[in-house]
């Protein structure tokens, strides 16, 4: 399940924009190149329609090729596909409902600036909307020349010009198809294996961490057991004050720091019992968070001198995120430290 869900994470995110490497930098020189062609291409039209609806076809055009362009997901998204797509038809009719006794000619203009459009409509994975657009393109223009009686050839001269972009885009988004799935495979396999990798070297790091810190407090009294020497009784209450600390960094590895371990270390010397508890919710936790949960704890740690006390870091979801239970004879006192760094005391 967590494959296919990559898979499909991919299909989204590794189209042929990044196959033609149309993101970042490249990607706006594109926009700008086709919203150049547009202008061109539209403003042919001066000779043939009004001013208004020269500039109007101009911009539902610039704008189709921006957003065709621009919007980030892939494939495009329905609500800029529909516009992208009715743009054509739209454009087309605003230009060549009044040729009247202009060149017919000028009726392939609009058409020039669709194909480009489409064009990309297809390289964003909309190939039968592009098909679509083309169609009703074509549909217009069949209209509007019959009632204006232009020359058939022209007529088919604009239909033939965003049909043969459209089938050539179109065939090579097919053909280009295998090689974009095999190159999406390869970069989703990089993906697992950096992670992999990633998670490995973490791995070796905390355990050459965890083993100096085994080194560097533990290796004196281990070899004085080695040597076979008697421990005294001072010696033996390290030994179960290390013991301890051990544990701790077995059972709470988010909480063990210099100055928590030696709060604890003070705290079980003065006969009281620690229990350090660590159930994963400082993931995520901003740093001066997790640092006013162990002031917290080294707080009421120094403060102990009898009883127990129980630092534990809540699970994640929680809004509490740590709890510090410090339990004595005569008192109890619980201090709750939030997702946000407030601290509540209550006894």
């Amino acid at each position: 399940m967590a494959q296919r869900e990559a898979g499909g994470d991919f299909d989204s995110r590794f189209g042929l924009r990044d196959l033609l490497g149309l993101r970042g930098g490249m990607a706006w020189l594109f926009v700008l190149i086709l919203e150049l062609i547009i202008v061109l291409y539209m403003l042919g039209n001066l000779q043939a329609a009004s001013l208004t609806q020269t500039l109007v076809a101009l911009v539902i055009m610039a704008a189709a090729g921006a957003l065709v362009l621009l919007v980030p997901d892939d494939p495009l998204p329905w609500s800029s596909t529909v516009f992208v797509t009715v743009a054509g038809p739209v454009a087309t009719a605003l230009t060549a409902v009044d040729l009247g006794s202009a060149p017919a000619h000028h009726v392939v203009w609009t058409a020039f600036a669709c194909s480009y459009v489409l064009a990309a409509l297809v390289l964003r994975g909309r190939i039968a909307a592009a098909w679509l657009s083309v169609a009703a393109s074509a549909a217009v223009l069949v209209v509007a020349g019959l009632r204006i009686d232009v020359r058939f050839d022209a007529i088919v001269s604009a239909s033939i010009v965003p049909i043969g972009t459209v089938a050539a885009i179109s065939a090579f988004a097919v053909i280009i198809r295998p090689t974009q799935r095999s190159l999406r495979m390869l970069r989703e396999e990089a993906t697992i294996r950096a992670a992999a990798e990633a998670t490995m070297i973490a791995a070796d790091g905390e355990r050459i961490r965890q083993l100096a810190r085994l080194d560097r407090v533990a290796r004196p009294i281990l070899e004085r057991i080695a040597d076979g020497a008697v421990l005294t009784g001072t010696e033996r209450e390290q030994c179960r004050l290390l013991e301890a600390e051990l544990r701790d960094g077995l059972r709470a590895p988010q909480l063990v720091t210099e100055e928590l371990s030696g709060a604890a270390r003070g705290a079980r010397a003065r006969g009281v019992e620690v229990v350090l508890l660590d159930d994963g919710g400082f993931e995520g936790v901003p740093q001066w968070v997790r640092q006013r949960v162990i002031d917290s704890a080294v707080r009421e740690l120094d403060a102990a001198n009898a009883g127990s006390v129980t630092v534990r870091v809540l699970p994640l979801g929680r809004r509490v995120l740590a709890t510090v239970l410090a339990h004595a004879a005569d008192d109890d006192r619980r201090t709750e430290i939030d997702t946000d760094g407030n601290v509540a005391v209550s006894t």
